[in-house]
């Protein structure tokens, strides 16, 4: 009972340190990373692409088989002494049989090789995943904090909100705004509750789509505190093409692309392959051992000359010297015409090869688009983020004005809503713009490889 207790309080404890644990963002990205299906599913073909290298390099090895036959046979039957007669009699055989390729128009290295960039391959695939879901990981990481700020920025309008009801209802008590007034302010604090209402619920709904990317549970899931600051007016660099030059030499899909066009030179020579004869080898090695039933196989006995003559057919003796045979042979087979076949594998595998090539290009083409893409993002994000800070700085002092004006009595309360709404409106456009232009500048540096999570 007491380990049962001790039990309970370790794994309500795990639990509880769980739910408080701020993530950051590298754990998150490897615990995505270590709970995706996706990349389970390609870590899987990785293994089966190495399998398929051991298979290839077997090729290279003979084949080596044994057979073991038993037989009884009754009647008119063939005796060891090779002389048919009428008797019931046991038969054992054994061969062992060996045979392999000398020569094949070198099939076997090239498929070898293709099994090889098969691995690589493999290893590309499982690359572009882990990149695509790091992006989903950073991007919802961040929007986890711009969540986080657009609350904050809610909760600290409602609480003025709350601080102007208590002020409208000094100055209704005292008479120097009418009801109206001071329903007014209420209705804005309502409008403002509704507004931090709906940012809980964003920030709900942002940490609800990071943790399934985590695949564990959102309730008490938390992230530590990052201060991404006041972003840098300075582009991180000069031109798209900077970035493209570099992302060519780094990206899965490109270096993929170009072991595609290596596979397909390799299938090109498979198929010129079957133009070349092939020699291949083979050895065996057999025996037999054969005995009537109810006949010793060993037995001593005199002539009609008195002559002492020894009849040895013992198991021992039939298999490993009387009925002992070898076999070696070479066969060469010489391709002569087979009805064009080879000829037209050849075309195809070459056509395949120039297939591959436009998708070089293409892969190439789209890539250098999506650069060129985020690269005028970021530019116009960081416009956009520019311009936010002066309208925020012009609202915030709007607001100060507005404020002073509205507690002298000499500004209307829809008016000074209309300066409140102004700088709420600036705030969340600064945050926005803030964050579209720190993620789209870390999509960036993902192309360029200088993108760090720590």
């Amino acid at each position: 009972m007491k380990q049962k207790l001790i039990l309970v309080i370790a794994v309500l404890s795990a639990i509880a340190s769980f739910s408080q644990k701020q993530w950051t963002l590298r754990e998150c990205v490897d615990r995505a990373l270590e709970k995706n299906i996706s990349i389970q599913q390609n870590k899987l073909n990785l293994e089966s692409s190495k399998i398929d290298v051991d298979i290839a390099k077997g090729n290279f090895l003979p084949n080596l088989v044994t057979d073991v036959g038993n037989s009884m046979s009754f009647g008119l039957t063939t005796g060891r002494d090779n002389i048919n007669s009428s008797a019931e009699r046991y038969g054992l055989s054994l061969d062992l049989r060996a045979g392999g390729v000398i020569f094949n128009g070198f099939r076997n290295t090239n498929t070898y090789k293709q099994a090889q960039l098969g691995v690589e391959s493999s290893k590309l695939d499982l690359q572009k995943i882990v990149n695509d879901i790091s992006l989903f990981v950073v991007n919802g990481y961040l929007n986890v904090l711009f969540a986080k700020e657009n609350l904050t920025v809610a909760k600290v309008q409602y609480e003025i909100s709350k601080n102007q009801i208590e002020a409208a209802e000094s100055r209704f008590k005292s008479g120097v705004i009418p009801k109206g007034d001071l329903l007014n302010v209420e209705s804005t604090a309502a409008t403002n509750l509704q507004s931090l209402i709906a940012q809980e619920n964003a920030l709900d709904l942002a940490i609800l789509n990071l943790t399934q990317l985590l695949q564990i549970p959102a309730e008490g899931f938390d992230i530590s505190p990052v201060d991404v600051g006041t972003p840098s007016a300075n582009l991180f660099y000069k031109n798209s093409n900077s970035v493209y030059e570099k992302s060519l030499e780094r990206m899965p899909e490109i270096v993929r692309a170009k072991l595609a066009i290596d596979n397909a030179g390799f299938n090109i020579e498979l198929s010129k392959g079957a133009y070349l004869p092939t020699l291949s080898y083979s050895l065996g090695l057999g025996t037999r051992y054969i005995t009537t039933l109810g006949e010793p196989d060993y037995a001593l006995f005199f002539n009609n000359l008195g002559v002492q003559i020894e009849e040895d057919h013992r198991f021992s003796k039939q298999l490993l010297k009387d009925n002992l045979n070898y076999q070696v042979g070479v066969s060469l087979n010489i391709p002569i015409f087979n009805r064009f076949q080879t000829k037209n594998r050849v075309a195809q595998s070459v056509i395949n090869k120039e297939i591959f090539e436009t998708r070089l290009e293409s892969e190439k083409l789209t890539l250098q688009q999506t650069i060129e893409q985020a690269f005028l993002d970021v530019k116009t994000a960081l416009k956009t983020y520019e311009a936010a800070k002066i309208s925020l700085a012009s609202q915030q002092e709007a607001f100060k004005n507005a404020q002073e004006r509205y507690n002298f009595g000499v500004m209307t309360l829809f008016d000074f809503d209309q300066v409140r709404t102004r700088l709420v409106n600036a705030e969340a456009t600064l945050i926005r713009s803030k964050y579209d232009y720190v993620f789209k500048t870390k999509v960036l540096q993902f192309y360029s490889g200088d993108l760090s999570l720590d």
